[in-house]
């Protein structure tokens, strides 16, 4: 299963990715691949892994080397590229993570999500579940970097940009073909007053939501002090609530 986490930014996704996997680590039995295609990379240190590279340094290194003409022609650059690739993964006993992180020459990006795809699939194959943490927006759609997911989970603030803002994700989605089995909705920092009313405006634009995740004081000061938000009690209510969302998504 392939599950691709997305919303506009400041909306807290990487935080929602990580109280996802306390749940699924807490649970066991899985295998998990996590990949941050995030370019300013966050996840890995809120989740407390250390990431010493990633798939952009590697490209920019290959492209160097090809450059340079210290690389064999013979050698397909995606062949090449996705032998690194699966070296800067970082393997944990419970999950491995994958960091996309950024290029920095001109047009590097480009391939660095046509790439994106290719592992993906590749990777995916070989875990029971992947966990995308994508980057904020709407370009990752356009350059089709969640294709054939089986579940988008849209993150959203108590805004009506952030509705707006799911509602043009799912457009995108259906207009650039990507392939999903569900579509979901997810509010996070929620006041449990205000959900009833936003569950209301979400049905009116043909989204289903799921259910809001409450503010946390100790999320925040986890993060603040550098605690891997995956030490958190799973009597957390926010760690709580994010299960029972789970449960909902069929999750467990």
């Amino acid at each position: 299963m392939v599950i691709s986490v997305s919303g506009k930014g400041g909306v807290g996704k990487t935080t929602v990715v990580a109280l996802m996997l306390r749940n699924l680590v807490a649970q066991g039995g899985r295998s998990i691949l996590v990949v941050d295609a995030d370019p300013s990379t966050n996840l890995p240190d809120i989740l407390g892994i250390p990431v010493e590279k990633t798939v952009g340094m590697v490209t920019d290194e290959l492209k160097k080397e090809i450059g340079e003409g210290s690389i064999s022609s013979t050698v397909s650059k995606e062949s090449l590229l996705e032998a690194r690739v699966f070296e800067v993964l970082a393997e944990t006993p419970e999950f491995d993570l994958l960091a996309m992180g950024r290029s920095e020459g001109e047009g590097c990006y480009c391939m660095v999500n046509h790439m994106l795809t290719k592992v993906v699939d590749s990777l995916s194959k070989n875990y029971d579940l992947t966990l995308m943490d994508m980057e904020a927006g709407l370009e990752h759609l356009s350059r089709r970097t969640d294709r054939d997911v089986d579940v988008m989970l849209i993150v959203t603030d108590q805004s009506k940009m952030g509705l707006e803002t799911a509602r043009r994700i799912r457009d995108l989605a259906k207009e650039v073909h990507i392939g999903f089995k569900e579509m979901y909705l997810v509010g996070n920092r929620f006041d449990e007053a205000f959900s009833p009313l936003f569950q209301k405006a979400a049905e009116a634009q043909g989204l289903i939501f799921l259910g809001a995740i409450p503010p946390d004081p100790d999320v925040l000061r986890y993060s603040v002090e550098g605690v891997s938000l995956l030490k958190l009690p799973l009597e957390n209510p926010a760690v709580k609530k994010m299960g029972e969302l789970m449960g909902k998504m069929g999750l467990f």
